[in-house]
């Protein structure tokens, strides 16, 4: 058994426990998932129907060049009504489909197909996605080892008269020569009080001295992503920063620390977020800890406090606390971590001891 025909057992085991015996997929990702066939189909029909009974259906428009398969791939063209196409695949009953099926596609379907009712089913699939297999973690592994070198890289790089975007551009040019597709995420590179905003884009700020600098990043290597966040300082560190620094770094380890497989998510963010509250600072800490991450930088699924699911095996997701001081000061440690028995594997092995650049 190949991986992908492994990936499809463990949905067909999701989709009978939900009650379906057949599954829609239609985002891109999902279909490049459960089949290695990837396709960026913009306004045209593309879709993978998973059926328990192991007649799967791929749908794809002429246009694509698929090559082969391994499956059975009913095409259509621009001229064809893709509901007529569609129909005769369909069985009675109830349908399942992802978050991602257009309207423009789903209804004409579904009027195509009386005796069937469609329900939402993405979590038969966002539930496998959230476990890594052996291949995904080996991919995340290497895309991690790449963000740590380069992380490093740009920490030396940073110099008298540099801006956030000088960074942020340089930090694509690494990525670049490391082979990568891309970023997984637009950069954030903070300088000062602009730290304070959690999602700030890089604009001309020039670096000074006494400046916290945030740096969110990851890259995109062979389709999979990396994530993470280091705070340095510019030449000097405050030493209400530096102490505002140390707890957000105690609050990511002791988070991770909380990691393995049956802890609920929520406690984990507990874990976090009750350490920078007994410091003073819980108003401060203004988005959830984490997020699941994989061929997306976000995947479904967050450690949040509202989030009571258990952490299983293999899930992959990222511990990022922080402070944030509006106009004057911002500090976020981020890791991944992917889920063991007994604990976690931590992805960033970047040191989180207080760092003072430029000196």
């Amino acid at each position: 058994m190949n991986q992908y025909e492994a990936r499809i057992g463990r949905v067909c085991e999701k989709m009978r426990a939900a009650g379906l015996n057949q599954l829609m997929v239609t985002d891109p990702l999902g279909i490049y998932y459960l089949t290695g066939v990837f396709v960026e189909p913009f306004e045209r029909f593309w879709a993978f129907l998973v059926r328990t009974d192991g007649g799967h259906v791929l749908f794809a428009n002429k246009l694509f060049s698929l090559g082969e398969t391994g499956f059975r791939t009913e095409i259509h063209t621009d001229d064809d009504d893709v509901a007529e196409k569609v129909a005769p695949h369909i069985a009675e009953g109830v349908l399942g489909v992802d978050k991602n099926m257009a309207a423009r596609f789903l209804l004409p379907i579904m009027a195509a197909c009386p005796e069937a009712k469609a329900v939402l089913g993405s979590d038969c699939v966002d539930s496998v996605r959230a476990c890594k297999d052996e291949a995904e973690k080996a991919l995340m592994r290497r895309a991690s080892e790449i963000n740590d070198e380069c992380i490093e890289k740009l920490a030396a790089y940073i110099h008298d008269g540099a801006t956030e975007k000088e960074c942020a551009d340089y930090l694509a040019g690494l990525y670049a020569e490391y082979g990568c597709e891309g970023v997984a995420f637009d950069p954030i590179v903070s300088f000062g009080a602009n730290a304070s905003d959690p999602h700030h884009m890089p604009d001309d700020t020039v670096v000074k001295e006494g400046d916290c600098i945030v740096v969110d990043i990851g890259c995109k290597k062979d389709r999979y992503c990396s994530d993470m966040t280091r705070t340095y300082f510019w030449k000097k560190a405050d030493p209400k920063h530096a102490e505002l620094y140390g707890i957000v770094r105690e609050a990511n380890e002791k988070a991770e620390a909380m990691v393995r497989a049956g802890v609920r998510l929520c406690d984990i963010d507990a874990a976090a977020r009750g350490h920078i509250a007994a410091a003073g600072y819980g108003e401060y800490f203004t988005h959830r800890l984490g997020h699941f991450i994989g061929m997306e930088d976000h995947e479904k699924g967050d450690v949040s406090a509202v989030n009571t699911a258990l952490t299983e095996t293999d899930m992959v997701f990222s511990i990022e606390p922080g402070i944030y001081l509006p106009g004057e000061f911002g500090a976020r440690v981020e890791d991944l971590v992917i889920v063991t028995d007994d604990g976690c594997e931590i992805l960033n092995r970047v040191s989180k001891e207080l760092r003072v650049l430029g000196n």
